[in-house]
């Protein structure tokens, strides 16, 4: 059995995840288009967050 991490050469699920991904990053690019401060303040407490968690 192959750890999940290993890099899959299934063309159509990489085609879908780059989809996935695209149209996920189009959604935050409109979410902080409509909604700049909350998106500020949401990314704020994510860099907070990131430095108080310790790997």
């Amino acid at each position: 059995m192959r750890p999940a991490h290993e890099s899959d050469p299934d063309p159509e699920r990489l085609r879908r995840r780059a989809r996935f991904l695209r149209e996920l990053n189009e959604a935050k690019a409109l979410r902080e288009r409509v909604q700049p401060r909350r998106a500020r303040a949401a990314r704020m407490r994510q860099s907070l967050r990131m430095r108080t968690f310790r790997w």
